[in-house]
C-alpha cells in the first residue's frame, strides 16, 4: 500500500496565516480557501469586508487547482485558445488558484478571490511558500 503526504489542520493554518499576511500587507480584502487533493474544503477565511461571492469563487478556484493539478491561470490560457474547454466539468478558468505540492504529489489546492486575479495568485503563492 502506498503512503503519501497530506495536508493537516496545522498546515492549513500556516498557509492561511501567510496568505492573510500577504493580503493585509497590500491592504487587500479577500477570501482564502484551502482544499484537499479531492477538492474538499478544509479551511476558509473570509476577511472582513469580503463578499459572499468571493467565498464561493475562492473555493471553486481552489477546487479546480486541486482536482486538475494545475494553476487556474493555465486553464484561463488554454480556454483562450480552445473555448470548447469551457465544457470541462468543474473547471473555473480564472487565475487565482494553485495546486499545493508536497514531495512531488498534489496534496490540495488554494484559491483566493477579492482583488485582481494576478494578485489573488500572489496571495496563494505566499500561502504555499509557508509550507517550505
Amino acid at each position: 500500500m502506498k503512503t503519501r503526504p497530506m495536508l493537516t489542520l496545522d498546515d492549513c493554518r500556516r498557509i492561511s496565516a501567510a496568505a492573510e499576511a500577504e493580503a493585509a500587507k497590500n491592504n487587500w480584502i479577500v477570501c482564502i480557501a484551502i482544499l484537499d487533493d479531492g477538492g474538499h474544503l478544509l479551511h476558509l477565511v473570509r476577511m472582513d469586508g469580503a463578499s459572499p461571492a468571493n467565498a464561493r469563487i475562492a473555493v471553486e478556484k481552489g477546487r479546480t487547482a486541486a482536482e486538475s493539478r494545475r494553476p487556474t491561470a493555465a486553464w484561463q490560457d488554454r480556454i483562450a485558445k480552445r473555448p470548447e474547454l469551457l465544457r470541462m466539468p468543474g473547471i473555473t478558468p480564472v487565475q487565482g488558484g494553485l495546486p499545493i505540492m508536497a514531495q512531488g504529489v498534489c496534496v490540495g489546492g488554494i484559491g483566493v478571490s477579492g482583488v485582481q486575479s494576478h494578485e489573488d495568485e500572489q496571495i496563494c503563492q505566499a500561502g504555499i511558500n509557508a509550507l517550505a
